[in-house]
């Protein structure tokens, strides 16, 4: 089976969740993140980076719940239209 390839939107998309995660994380280590989510911490550098534009729906709850952010604020996040390819919306934590 072949993969379609991603458009430019998907990948901008990808990037702003990526850079939203990253600014969720604040200052505590990738490895503290991705031990907590279950995932190498290789894969949440390529979802923080952009280069997994479009992670697999467990992986992204497992890392919003481990940066204390609601997937609702993130979808409005990640979905809200910008002049720019990352987003400089700001997510509120859910602790």
């Amino acid at each position: 089976m072949v993969r379609v390839p991603l458009t430019k939107s998907q990948r901008a998309r990808g990037e702003r969740l990526g850079s939203l995660l990253r600014d969720a994380r604040g200052s505590r280590s990738m490895v503290q993140i991705a031990a907590e989510a279950g995932i190498s911490v290789e894969t949440l550098r390529k979802i923080e980076t952009g280069r997994i534009p479009t992670p697999a729906f467990f992986t992204v709850v497992a890392v919003a719940d481990a940066v204390g952010v609601s997937l609702d604020s993130l979808r409005d996040a990640v979905t809200a239209e910008t002049s720019t390819a990352t987003s400089t919306a700001t997510l509120p934590n859910v602790s």
